[in-house]
């Protein structure tokens, strides 16, 4: 199998078995995966508090984000306040409400890792990490590059 088809069936494979782990939660407290990755990203991520970093950080759409926000604040998930020196920013903050369901991410979150990481060594670990790392620097360059990919 060419190394591309390897690489993008990886990439998606994880995406699905991710997502089966977040189903059960999804189903239980009626979540949207982007809700879902909503409220991970900003339990994980303090400091990153924005709708921007979100869609940024995630390579999600703007669009999707921001309707993923209305709904978990409609629902009592999120709260929302303006940035104290630059009004236009807008910060985002989970409630109490959604403790349950950072748990719960949690907890499939480690059985998720646990399954992709099933057999392998720390040293491969450490390995992939570093090989991870290195991809998503070429992801990013590439991303950020104005290239035209066609003549490539």
């Amino acid at each position: 199998m060419p190394q591309t088809t390897s690489l993008l069936l990886l990439n998606r494979g994880m995406e699905k078995l991710y997502g089966r782990y977040m189903d059960d939660i999804r189903r239980d407290f009626s979540l949207s995966r982007i809700e879902i990755t909503i409220i991970s990203f900003l339990h994980n991520n303090p400091g990153l508090d924005t709708a921007a970093d979100i869609a940024e950080l995630r390579m999600l759409s703007k669009g999707n984000v921001s309707q993923g926000v209305e709904s978990l604040i409609q629902n009592g998930y999120l709260e929302r306040f303006p940035d104290l020196s630059d009004r236009r920013r807008i910060h985002l903050s989970l409630t109490a409400q959604s403790g349950d369901i950072i748990s719960r991410i949690d907890e499939a979150k480690a059985r998720f890792l646990e399954q992709l990481t099933k057999g392998l060594t720390p040293e491969e670990l450490g390995q992939y990490q570093a090989l991870t790392e290195k991809i998503m620097k070429n992801v990013r360059d590439g991303l950020e590059s104005r290239c035209d990919f066609n003549e490539q």
